[in-house]
C-alpha cells in the first residue's frame, strides 16, 4: 500500500514539474493536463480537463491526428502564439491515449538560420568555382604552356575539382532543405538500387570491395522521386565502402510488407562507437577516431539522407558494433495501387 502511494505520488510530482507537455484521455476524454501542456496551449487544465477531444483541439487538426490515429505517432503541433511543438502519442495498456509535447520553437529556428546560412555559402561558392574551373579551361588553347605553367594548371584544375565535390553535396542538401519540390511517382525501388550500385562499383572495386544484393521480389511500391532515392542508397553504400576493409563485402538488402518498404546497407568495417552513434546524421559531423579521420569526406552523405528519407515520410537509423561494422537502414510508406 505505501508502496503504491509512493509511486502515486512520484507520478504526480513528475507529471506537474516536467517542463513538456502531458496530455492524457480515455475514450476521447481528457482525463488528465499537466501545466506545461495547458501553458503551451494557452489554456488551464480546468478548462479543458473532463471535455472531449473535438471540444478542445477541434480546430487544431494535427493535435486531433495524434488522439484519434492508431499506435505510435509523431507530429508537428502549432501552438498559440507562434510557437511549434513537436507531437509524440502513445496507446498504453489500461487504453489511456498519451500525448507529449516538446516545445521545439527555438530549436527549428535555429535550424531554418543554419539552412538558410549553408545555401548563402552554397550560392555564394558556386558562381566563383565554376569561374576558375572555365577560366582554367581556357589556358591551354591560348598557346604553349612551359613545364611550370603546364604543372601549376594541372594543380588549378585538381583544386578547382575538390572545391566542386565540396560545394555538389552542399548545393543537394541545400536544395532539399529549402522545401523544393521532389517528384512523386509509383516506383518499386528495385531498379533505383541497381542503379545506385552501378554507380558506387567503381570505388569498390578501387577499395576491393565486393557488395552483395539481395531484394525480395517483387518489392512493394513506394511513391517517391527516384532519383533523390537514387543519391540516399548511394550514399549509403559510399559510406560503407569508405569504412570496410578491404576484401570484406558490403551487403544491401531490400525488403517489404503490405504497409513498410525497407532497404539496409551493411559492412564489415570501422564501425562506430556508442557515443556518436546519435550524431552521425548531424550535418558535417564525422567521428573523432583516427581511422574515420584519415579518409576524405565531409560528414554530409547521411545529413542528405536522412533529410531526402524524411521527406518521403520515412525514417532513417543506424545500428553499429564497434571495430566490427555497421548497418543503415530506412524505411518508407507503401502505397497500393
Amino acid at each position: 500500500m505505501t508502496e503504491a502511494l509512493n509511486t502515486n505520488t512520484l507520478f504526480e510530482f513528475l507529471f506537474r514539474s516536467s517542463g513538456e507537455g502531458l496530455i492524457i484521455t480515455l475514450d476521447d476524454r481528457v482525463q488528465h493536463v499537466n501545466p506545461a501542456a495547458a501553458a503551451m496551449l494557452a489554456t488551464s487544465p480546468e478548462a479543458i480537463t473532463g471535455k472531449t477531444c473535438k471540444e478542445t483541439f477541434g480546430s487544431n487538426h494535427a493535435l486531433m491526428n495524434l488522439f484519434q490515429r492508431d499506435g505510435t505517432q509523431q507530429l508537428d503541433v502549432r501552438l498559440p502564439h507562434r510557437r511549434l511543438a513537436e507531437g509524440i502519442a502513445g496507446t498504453i495498456e489500461t487504453g489511456e491515449r498519451v500525448v507529449l509535447l516538446r516545445d521545439v520553437t527555438e530549436q527549428r529556428d535555429l535550424e531554418a538560420r543554419r539552412s538558410a546560412l549553408s545555401a548563402a555559402i552554397v550560392h555564394d561558392l558556386q558562381s566563383p568555382i565554376s569561374a576558375i574551373t572555365g577560366f582554367a579551361d581556357l589556358i591551354d588553347r591560348y598557346g604553349e604552356l612551359n613545364e611550370n605553367q603546364e604543372r601549376f594548371l594541372k594543380r588549378l584544375h585538381e583544386t578547382s575539382e575538390k572545391l566542386q565535390n565540396v560545394v555538389r553535396p552542399l548545393v543537394d542538401l541545400a536544395w532539399i532543405e529549402a522545401g523544393m519540390p521532389l517528384r512523386h511517382l509509383p516506383i518499386r525501388l528495385d531498379d533505383t538500387i541497381k542503379a545506385a550500385v552501378t554507380r558506387v562499383q567503381p570505388l569498390a572495386r578501387e577499395h576491393q570491395i565486393s557488395i552483395a544484393t539481395s531484394l525480395q521480389t517483387p518489392l512493394p511500391v513506394v511513391m517517391g522521386d527516384p532519383e533523390r532515392l537514387q543519391i540516399v542508397i548511394e550514399n549509403m553504400l559510399t559510406n560503407a565502402i569508405l569504412y570496410s576493409h578491404a576484401e570484406h563485402p558490403v551487403a544491401i538488402h531490400a525488403w517489404g510488407h503490405v504497409t513498410e518498404l525497407y532497404c539496409s546497407v551493411a559492412d564489415q568495417g570501422i564501425g562506430i562507437s556508442d557515443d556518436e552513434l546519435d550524431s552521425i546524421f548531424n550535418r558535417m559531423y564525422r567521428s573523432r577516431d583516427e581511422r574515420v579521420t584519415a579518409i576524405p569526406g565531409y560528414g554530409l552523405g547521411l545529413t542528405t539522407a536522412k533529410t531526402i528519407i524524411q521527406r518521403h515520410g520515412g525514417d532513417i537509423w543506424a545500428s553499429s558494433n564497434f571495430d566490427e561494422g555497421t548497418s543503415v537502414t530506412f524505411v518508407l510508406p507503401v502505397v497500393q495501387l
